[in-house]
């Protein structure tokens, strides 16, 4: 296992196993999902727990606790449908770290509650810095997920803006870089002129909501 590098206060670890079957109990998984936990992760450990009672940060109506999960995967592909699984049994916000033999990546959600929305993924043995202060914990949180975020999308001063705005330029790049493949393989010139045309305006509009800068 490789040396943990969050840095945080001993007073928040917690260092326990938690049993891949406790998952299966808590909810009706398919036989395709359970396949998926036993062959895809080869264990899973509460890491940390940052709470007022651990680190001194108050919590927030929406941010109780933060965890922090460490997967360590039988091989380097996160499987995020297990994910689903368990941010829908743990009531609170996870940072996940994952692990496969000398490769670190990282991994969070956006969780509201019970709501779980987008999920952002570090790429392998990239150099994440996460700051964990804050006044509470929902501002710690909101710094967690900035992490994983495009900087082009952080000069918005609403969490929900910064959000929203990565959000867009996610979709823009998954489309730009769709068009280009099609247009590759395009063998038609007036469909080939006209598919061009397009990228081009979505280019300028990627160009606008991220400042011109790619």
């Amino acid at each position: 296992m490789m040396k943990d590098d969050l840095r945080l206060p001993k007073e928040a670890l917690v260092n326990k196993f938690v049993a891949k079957t406790r998952f299966y109990e808590k909810t009706r998984l398919s036989s395709k999902l359970q396949k998926e936990f036993v062959d895809k992760i080869k264990r899973i450990t509460w890491k940390y727990k940052l709470a007022d009672s651990t680190i001194g940060i108050a919590k927030t109506d929406t941010v109780a606790e933060i965890q922090v999960f460490e997967i360590e995967l039988k091989e380097q592909k996160i499987p995020k449908n297990v994910l689903k699984i368990i941010d829908k049994i743990i009531p609170y916000q996870i940072l996940y770290r994952f692990v496969h033999e000398e490769n670190v990546a990282y991994g969070i959600s956006l969780k509201d509650g019970g709501s779980v929305g987008n999920y952002y993924f570090s790429d392998w043995n990239a150099d994440m810095r996460f700051d964990f202060s804050g006044i509470d914990l929902g501002l710690v949180y909101q710094k967690l997920v900035k992490a994983f975020l495009r900087d082009e999308a952080k000069d918005k001063d609403d969490f929900n803006d910064i959000v929203s705005t990565d959000q867009k330029i996610r979709t823009m790049e998954t489309e730009i870089a769709s068009l280009e493949s099609k247009i590759q393989k395009e063998k038609q010139f007036n469909r080939k002129v006209e598919m061009h045309s397009t990228l081009l305006k979505k280019k300028a509009l990627l160009a606008d909501i991220t400042g011109g800068l790619e």
